[in-house]
């Protein structure tokens, strides 16, 4: 390993981590010297007593409030081992497994021979290596978002080619919290502010697409399809498009694009497949319903459907 690209990050144990003090949030603040407090964390979690996983805005936002600065951006490879050699490690966005549609996180290094990118493994002496070419892959499904907490003095002297975008992308963490809160026509706002700013954020597009599909709207379809205009291997936009059109009986547009979610990353959301073998069903395709239904276990062999989907796959 090329120690000049690795950066050398506190362990922190995972049952520290707090919806509002994402575990990638706490080891960059350590990284940093500061000791974020879970008491602070913990108040602000009480506003959220139905949810689950992280809120990355929080997190952020508290950091910020014990010293730190934040940079939201659209990256690239280069920039991220830009980012490595500078000394500030960054947290990427990137696909989930099983029930988690994606996760963040913290990249602790590079090696240029190897062409290996490195995660940050929450246990002593392990390394988390996955080659260069299947991480921008994956990192791409999420248009490459990448998070960046330094000091103040730090990040105001980056010069990144994505610092424009930043504005737009911070919307679009701020509107998911309105979102989590249920505020959903203040959550519209902000993504429509984002998209004033930045057009082709995908990102935001496919938020909007969201929102609007959970409100069971039409016009869910025309950002999610934007979303893909500019990102083309956006796996949230083609899943959302799937959803929709499960929920409106298309069958045919509905298996199509869930079929091309997984077509980008078969692995990231197991649910899915439950999804595309419901539309393969409804069209009389009980073979392939059954593949379907069949992938979903193996992904998830701890379903809790798991025993109607057995008696579903007999009947077939």
């Amino acid at each position: 390993m090329e120690s000049e690209h690795l950066l050398l990050l506190p362990l922190v144990r995972e049952d520290e981590e707090n919806i509002c003090l994402p575990l990638v949030i706490t080891v960059v603040s350590k990284y940093w010297g500061i000791d974020l407090p879970l008491l602070e964390a913990k108040e602000v979690a009480r506003k959220y007593p139905n949810i689950k996983g992280s809120i990355m805005i929080e997190g952020i936002e508290l950091a910020e409030r014990h010293g730190l600065a934040s940079l939201v951006v659209n990256s690239t490879i280069k920039e991220l081992k830009k980012t490595i050699d500078i000394g500030i490690p960054p947290t990427v966005i990137l696909p989930g497994i099983r029930e988690t549609v994606q996760h963040a996180a913290v990249i602790s290094g590079y090696d240029e021979a190897e062409k290996v990118i490195i995660h940050y493994m929450p246990y002593p002496d392990t390394v988390g290596a996955i080659p260069e070419q299947k991480f921008d892959q994956q990192w791409s499904e999420d248009d490459r978002l990448m998070l960046l907490l330094a000091p103040s003095d730090i990040i105001s002297k980056l010069n990144l080619e994505s610092k424009s975008k930043e504005k737009s992308n911070r919307l679009c963490f701020l509107s998911e919290r309105l979102r989590l809160q249920g505020k959903n026509e203040e959550a519209v706002s902000l993504l429509k502010k984002a998209l004033e700013i930045n057009g082709g954020n995908s990102t935001a597009l496919c938020m909007l697409g969201g929102i609007l599909n959970d409100q069971n709207l039409p016009n869910a379809v025309q950002y999610y399809k934007k979303s893909i205009e500019h990102n083309k291997r956006c796996y949230l936009a083609y899943r959302g498009l799937g959803n929709y059109y499960l929920k409106t009986n298309d069958y045919t547009n509905s298996e199509t694009y869930y079929t091309k979610a997984i077509e980008i990353n078969h692995n990231r959301f197991a649910p899915i497949y439950k999804n595309r073998g419901l539309t393969r069903l409804q069209q009389n395709k009980k073979n392939e319903a059954k593949e379907d239904f069949k992938m979903y276990l193996v992904q998830m062999p701890n379903a809790k459907d798991r025993k109607n989907i057995l008696e579903a796959m007999e009947e077939l």
